[in-house]
C-alpha cells in the first residue's frame, strides 16, 4: 500500500475519533450542568436564545460562585438561626404577613452569613442556583408571595405556602451542603 492510501485511511479515522471524543466531552459537560443545576438548568436554557447561550450563562454562574467566599456556619450561629426560625414560625399564628416578611429577612440574613451577596434578588437567584438549584423554585415562590403580602393581597394559604417554601431553602442553607438539619417545627 502506498503512503497516500495509508494516509487516506488513517486521516478520516483520526478525524472521526476526534469528532466522537469532542461530542462525548460535550455530552458529559452538559450532563454535569444538568445534574448540578437541576430544574434551574431547564429554566435557564429555555430563557436563553439557545442551549449554548444558556449553558454559557450557567458556567458563568459557576465561575462567579467559585469566586465567592461561601463558608459553613459554626454551631452557635447555626443554633441561633434555628431559634430565630422557630420564633418566625410561632409568629405566623398571630401575624402571618409579618412572619413571611421576617422569614424573607431571615433567609436573606442566613445567605449573607454564609457569604452570598444579598443586594439584588436576581443575582441572589443566580448565585444560589449553583449549589441550591433544586430548592430555588421554592425561594422564587416564597418571594412572590412576600411581594403580594406587602400589598396585603396574599391569602392565608399563600402565606402558609410561602413559609414552607422559605423553610426549604432555609434548611438547605443551614445544612452547609450536607444532610439538612431541620429546625424544630
Amino acid at each position: 500500500m502506498s503512503t497516500g492510501t495509508i494516509l487516506a485511511i488513517i486521516i478520516p479515522i483520526v478525524v472521526v475519533i476526534a469528532v466522537v471524543a469532542v461530542m462525548a466531552w460535550l455530552v458529559v459537560r452538559r450532563k454535569k450542568l444538568r445534574e448540578r443545576f437541576g430544574p434551574e438548568y431547564v429554566r435557564t436554557v429555555e430563557d436563553a436564545d439557545s442551549r449554548a447561550a444558556g449553558e454559557r450563562e450557567l458556567r458563568a454562574r459557576e465561575k462567579r460562585h467559585d469566586s465567592l467566599d461561601i463558608k459553613p456556619l459554626d454551631g452557635t450561629v447555626r443554633d441561633r438561626y434555628t431559634r430565630d426560625w422557630t420564633n418566625v414560625q410561632e409568629e405566623f399564628v398571630d401575624r402571618p404577613e409579618d412572619a413571611v416578611h421576617d422569614a424573607d429577612r431571615l433567609v436573606t440574613s442566613l445567605m449573607h452569613e454564609r457569604g452570598y451577596p444579598t443586594q439584588d434578588f436576581q443575582q441572589q437567584l443566580k448565585d444560589l442556583s449553583v449549589e441550591h438549584g433544586r430548592t430555588l423554585e421554592h425561594y422564587r415562590a416564597a418571594h412572590d408571595v412576600d411581594a403580594l403580602s406587602t400589598r396585603h393581597e396574599a391569602t392565608t394559604e399563600q402565606l402558609r405556602g410561602a413559609m414552607v417554601h422559605y423553610r426549604a431553602l432555609f434548611d438547605e442553607l443551614l445544612s452547609d451542603g450536607g444532610e439538612p438539619r431541620h429546625a424544630p417545627a
